[in-house]
């Protein structure tokens, strides 16, 4: 007998704004027990500080969370930061910024959770990638290159770990009214938004929530035929 959304505990990395907030909000909602993790926690209940590119805090924060909620089954990997910058102009600190966050932040994250998977015999990972890796994008090749990696290592661990009883699937986002996307237009990265909407087959801007719909399937007993798979959520910007 399968366990009761109320008797899974499902972590989501950056849940502490943007995407992962949304996506720990709407799995809050459909009854798991959600624990956040976050450099900088809101202060919701069940948040836990670490940073996803520091194993040892983790360790410490994924301890906590067997001792408040219970063992990981569903894991969410949204934690992420962007960078825009000419590639001659990119220094190798640069990269190694956004490669640590967005694609050894998932390997850590993944590797801390699996064993509970394992032993249980069920688990659902979803990684929260890009769509810039269907297309690439220029001054982020950094970035592109992490998320890419990310997309990869999500389709290898598809096979290692489906006769565990563990799926791994990518959700790419589209373009999607964060405040990591509002900064981006700040700073003049994005151009002119509303051209990106009218480029838009559905016409509008993604919201985080969209994201998150398409991560509430992924996690539930009903996507259990779905593994290594690359689910865009884009408008259809990217097919």
């Amino acid at each position: 007998m399968s366990e009761s959304n109320g008797e899974k505990v499902a972590l989501v990395t950056g849940g502490g704004s943007g995407i992962g907030k949304a996506i720990a909000d709407r799995l809050s909602r459909e009854g798991y027990r959600v624990a956040v993790l976050d450099l900088n926690p809101s202060g919701t209940p069940n948040s836990y500080a670490a940073d996803v590119t520091d194993r040892a805090q983790i360790d410490a924060a994924l301890k906590s969370i067997h001792e408040d909620l219970g063992r990981v089954s569903i894991l969410v990997n949204a934690a992420g930061v962007d960078g825009f910058k000419p590639f001659l102009k990119i220094s190798f600190e640069d990269w190694q910024r956004i490669v640590n966050v967005n694609l050894h932040g998932v390997f850590h994250m993944i590797q801390a959770v699996l064993p509970d998977m394992i032993d249980a015999g069920w688990g659902r990972i979803v990684n929260i990638s890009s769509s810039s890796t269907h297309s690439g994008t220029p001054y982020m090749s950094h970035y592109v290159s992490a998320k890419s990696g990310v997309n990869g290592l999500t389709k290898s661990l598809a096979l290692e770990f489906g006769p565990a009883g563990v799926t791994v699937n990518a959700v790419p986002p589209g373009f999607i009214d964060t405040p990591m996307l509002r900064g981006a237009e700040e700073r003049g990265y994005l151009g002119d938004i509303e051209k990106t909407i009218e480029a838009t087959p559905v016409r509008r801007i993604g919201k985080p929530e969209d994201i998150a719909a398409t991560c509430a399937f992924l996690v539930s007993e009903d996507a259990g035929y779905i593994t290594g798979q690359i689910i865009g959520v884009n408008g259809g910007r990217n097919t």
